[in-house]
């Protein structure tokens, strides 16, 4: 097999980052998905959706933060800017481990796409202003709402100094883009995340990570494993279960990467490589 054009750090052979994603919704909304099979009609609030969304923050951001560190994974926990407001002592807990947090909108149901290219710009601005007085670190990274961005997007967010930027749903490995303001690292972002089994089996989630890792680890070294979960569903005991049973075979593997996606887009940067296409990597005739 040729040998890939650069390695991770210490020639791991995979990264593997956990993706959390910590979010509200404004008042009176809940989320669009929830594990009841019987939708309100229209115009009714959905009280139990709502305060099934905001389980999140009183219990699953405190039981994934301590069940990745018993096996000293960093995570990349992707933050609402309202979260500091709702749940400060979390959102300040966060950041005070070995774990990267990165901006995520103000709320989930405040999308980019729906807003003017002065609106988007002046949210990133507050979201990221938000986070920084929160956590006395302004954040590198952004994940758009339900990954609803804009042709704008990436340049106002350089324009804001950020480092990452994970909504490129076109790539396996970071790529290099670049903005009217400076380059920034798209960092792809987990396609299978825990609300995929909201209704069936969480055993689902622990097949479809583990077979991938035993695929890319065989097959693919240099490769990138994202392992996405929101902190109001993931972080209950039914998926934790499994992350933890995945983090701990995962964890039996030499040269694996255990890494945040600040970590491995500063990697990158470094190397000075713009993309490391698939072609490249294994058709190099």
């Amino acid at each position: 097999m040729t040998k890939p054009a650069f390695a991770w750090p210490e020639g791991k052979r995979i990264a593997v980052a956990v993706q959390v994603m910590f979010e509200v919704w404004s008042e009176g909304k809940a989320p669009s998905y929830s594990v009841q099979t019987t939708a309100l009609k229209p115009g009714a609030v959905d009280y139990s959706g709502a305060t099934w969304a905001q389980y999140g923050g009183r219990v699953g951001v405190w039981r994934i933060m301590r069940t990745l560190e018993r096996f000293a994974v960093p995570g990349t926990f992707v933050v609402n800017a309202k979260c500091a407001e709702l749940f400060p002592e979390a959102v300040a807990r966060i950041a005070k481990g070995k774990h990267e947090v990165a901006a995520h909108g103000i709320t989930q149901d405040q999308l980019l796409a729906y807003l003017t290219p002065e609106e988007e710009r002046k949210t990133i601005r507050q979201c990221l202003d938000i986070l920084e007085k929160a956590t006395c670190k302004r954040p590198e990274g952004w994940i758009s709402p339900v990954l609803a961005w804009t042709p704008h997007t990436v340049d106002f967010l350089a324009q804001e100094g950020a480092l990452w930027y994970g909504d490129p749903n076109y790539v396996d490995l970071p790529i290099l883009l670049k903005t009217k303001h400076g380059p920034l690292i798209g960092v792809p972002s987990s396609e299978f995340t825990d609300n995929r089994v909201l209704r069936s089996s969480p055993r689902d989630y622990f097949d479809v990570y583990k077979d991938s890792f035993d695929y890319l680890y065989r097959h693919e070294p240099m490769a990138m494993l994202s392992m996405g979960l929101h902190c109001h569903w993931g972080g209950r005991p039914p998926v934790v279960a499994i992350l933890d049973q995945l983090l701990q075979y995962v964890s039996q593997f030499p040269d694996v990467w255990f890494a945040s996606f600040g970590e491995i887009a500063r990697w990158v940067k470094s190397r000075g490589v713009d993309e490391i296409t698939y072609r490249q990597r294994y058709f190099r005739e």
